[in-house]
């Protein structure tokens, strides 16, 4: 009589950066992952995006702020022996899921191979539409206080400021959140002349993406919400014809 095997199957989970929303700024890599698995966790709106991987998958949806919840969801799954992708706009590992999920299994013993797919990330995304502002040394910062307190994110924003790093804001603004974006400015514009350029990339590869170069003195005339990466020049940034550049210093 033939032996059955009655051990379960291993299970697997994929933290996975979908790039900035459109198609074609996804990687194969995060493609083959998410049609390989069974179950899909993230942000409803990250899902929507991907509609066409997700068909006939289950998926577990949830809103902003529940990002603890569908991680011990994903987490709890891929144990039970599903192969499971867990999405991030951009990067999964910048201010993405790929932190929370490693710190959760380890705090709930969970113990399924993880792999981490990189994705485009939301700066580089926004970089690329406005020109060549990233050549130099560059910092990223969230404006969200959800987590970091509004104290330590200005004690960064001034340190960046200070050391002149083009300086790539997050979350710029929201519809509860709006001063912060004004005071993050003005630290800036304390050590930086009105005429240093500023981009504004709101829904990169998204429908109604739009594209501005401005400059500190100008910025508050634009929109910018939270679908926007907002990037600041430093010293030697400038505007040549419809690009915003960095030199990066090469002799020409």
């Amino acid at each position: 009589m033939e032996k059955r095997n009655s051990r379960r199957r291993q299970g697997k989970l994929y933290v996975v950066g979908i790039g900035p929303g459109g198609i074609k700024d996804r990687t194969r890599r995060a493609e083959d992952a998410i049609r390989e698995s069974s179950v899909v966790a993230g942000y409803t709106g990250y899902l929507e995006l991907i509609e066409d991987l997700t068909e006939g998958k289950e998926t577990i949806a949830s809103g902003m702020t529940r990002e603890v919840e569908r991680c011990r969801a994903a987490l709890e799954r891929a144990a039970a022996g599903e192969v499971v992708s867990l999405v991030s706009s951009g990067d999964p590992g910048v201010y993405g899921m790929a932190g929370l999920a490693l710190e959760m299994a380890a705090e709930l013993k969970i113990k399924v191979p993880v792999e981490i797919v990189p994705g485009i990330t939301s700066a580089t995304a926004a970089a690329a539409k406005l020109g060549a502002p990233l050549m130099l040394d560059f910092a990223a910062i969230s404006l969200s206080d959800l987590l970091v307190p509004w104290d330590t994110i200005k004690e960064r924003l001034t340190a960046a400021a200070i050391a002149d790093f083009v300086t790539v804001l997050y979350n710029p603004r929201s519809s509860k959140r709006k001063k912060h974006f004004e005071e993050a400015v003005w630290i800036f514009r304390t050590v930086r002349p009105g005429s240093t350029p500023v981009g504004i990339a709101t829904a990169v590869g998204r429908g109604g993406e739009k594209i501005t170069i401005t400059d500190l003195d100008h910025i508050f005339d634009h929109e910018i919400n939270m679908k926007s990466i907002v990037t600041i020049g430093n010293s030697s940034s400038k505007k040549i014809g419809r690009w915003f550049i960095t030199p990066r210093g090469y002799r020409l």
